[in-house]
């Protein structure tokens, strides 16, 4: 997700359509997910699940990089997505809601 959002649509008053490139302009292609866990073996599932959605949205091989780190209370789990156009980001995105 981006940190900043550029808000330049150019909207057609007769259908207020936006054109999707001024949405989609292909530079946000990282999605990334955190979350604690109690033990390594929830926090490994849960990147096994992410990993398998990746790789039923990815065109060409998405690079997923993971991190596991013991922290109090349990077990973080972080990882990035970056796939090869933000059209897959988004859907791997709205898959996961």
């Amino acid at each position: 997700m981006s940190d900043s959002l550029k808000c330049n649509a150019q909207e057609t008053a007769a259908c207020c359509c936006v054109d999707v490139g001024t949405v989609m302009d292909n530079t946000d292609c990282t999605a990334s997910y955190q979350n604690i866990f109690t033990n390594r073996g929830e926090a490994e599932l849960m990147l096994k699940m992410l990993t398998e959605k990746a790789r039923a949205t990815e065109s060409e091989p998405c690079l997923i990089e993971s991190r596991l780190t013991d922290v109090a209370g349990g077990v973080e789990l972080s990882v990035d997505f970056t796939f090869s156009c933000q059209a897959e980001t988004m859907i791997f995105q709205l898959g996961l809601r």
